[in-house]
């Protein structure tokens, strides 16, 4: 009988976590009304496809509330297509509302141990940094500095801490080293970082950092063993509306937004060999590879679509990782679905307990 430590894996434990993150997102609607209601500012996160980086959680913010976009070691480009695409549907939806837009461009790293930082950029901290400062610069350029406000902001993995850069990027306030004080300082702190950005966003980005300071005081006292910031993962997740897979060292989820989608797949997946090579993780208790597509309509071409990619997804993945990553493969586990982003339910249309090395066959779970 598997302890329940260990009973934390495969397509079951997933499709659980999903139904408690979906239930609690459903519970919370009046919540979000009343928080946006208070603070209209859209945000988003473009981070990276590690799963410790749950900005609700590390900033005690109502789920739903942030949009997050996430990659391989949080690298975007405004000129990729798709990404260029969605991201301008938010900034017009914002704009349509009357509401400004804060971007968080973020990237990770552990003040602790260099290798429990982002191994996307293979643990280089200033090359993760340099990259969310070009692309800063590249939102300031298409956007300007009025509607759409992006801010450079790092996450230390040991403690959960932002690190909020400034305007000018030669100066930044790490949140771990700031105390619980009055709103009159905290204001203070964020008008210099931020002299440009409008009244209401400074307002809206407050609750934010209040509640990032209250966590990381809860880490400390905690007394978290290091361990649980170490990678662990044993999910690739691909696609969109993974907001719901955040729990700790579960999941590398890639977005379908990198022209050279096959590149990121590539990575993610000798990232999960490497964690069951190293040891870290054991895939006798099921290593996932998981698609999702997101969907809002499911009366129209819209939830049709979605299974379509979310099915061509899962091939194009599998195929990936058959081809670049064989060793990975006989420990596979497989789940293919869509994620309704008015409820954050999974819709399962695919599952396949064991994949057989060699073949387009399966076996499927009874």
């Amino acid at each position: 009988m598997p302890s329940k430590k260990e009973s934390n894996y495969g397509i079951d434990y997933l499709l659980e976590l999903n139904r408690r993150h979906a239930r609690e997102f459903m519970d919370l609607a009046v919540e979000r009304r009343r928080y946006r209601g208070e603070h209209p500012t859209e945000i988003a996160a473009l981070k990276c496809m590690d799963g410790r980086l749950n900005l609700p959680v590390i900033t005690q913010t109502t789920v739903g509330i942030i949009q997050p976009f996430r990659n391989l070691g949080g690298k975007f480009e405004l000129g990729w297509p798709f990404f260029q695409s969605i991201l301008d549907q938010w900034v017009q939806y914002a704009t349509s509302r009357g509401r400004h837009s804060l971007v968080f461009v973020t990237y990770h790293y552990s003040r602790g141990d260099s290798h429990r930082g982002c191994r996307g950029f293979n643990y280089d901290t200033e090359a993760a940094c340099n990259t969310a400062i070009k692309l800063k610069q590249q939102f300031d350029h298409v956007y300007g500095r009025g509607a759409v406000i992006p801010i450079v902001c790092g996450i230390e993995t040991d403690l959960d801490a932002l690190i909020l850069h400034g305007e000018d990027h030669n100066r930044s306030v790490d949140l771990a080293k700031v105390n619980e004080t009055t709103q009159i300082e905290l204001d203070e702190l964020l008008r210099s970082l931020y002299p440009s950005v409008p009244e209401i966003i400074i307002r809206d980005l407050m609750p934010l950092v209040r509640g990032n300071i209250r966590h990381i005081a809860d880490i400390r006292a905690s007394n978290r063993a290091i361990e649980d910031a170490e990678h662990k993962e044993w999910v690739l997740g691909v696609g969109r509306g993974f907001d719901w897979l955040h729990a700790i060292n579960t999941a590398f989820i890639v977005g379908p937004f990198d022209p050279n989608l096959s590149l990121a797949i590539e990575t993610a997946a000798n990232l999960l060999q490497g964690n069951i090579d190293e040891g870290r993780v054991n895939p006798k208790r099921g290593i996932v590879l998981m698609t999702s597509a997101a969907y809002r309509d499911a009366a129209g071409p819209e939830h049709h679509l979605a299974k379509e990619k979310a099915t061509f997804l899962s091939a194009f993945a599998l195929d990936i990782i058959k081809s670049r990553v064989p060793n990975l493969v006989p420990h596979l586990q497989i789940l293919t679905g869509m994620t309704d982003l008015n409820t954050r339910k999974f819709e399962v249309l695919d599952r396949q307990d064991k994949v057989i090395m060699g073949t387009d066959e399966s076996v499927k779970a009874a």
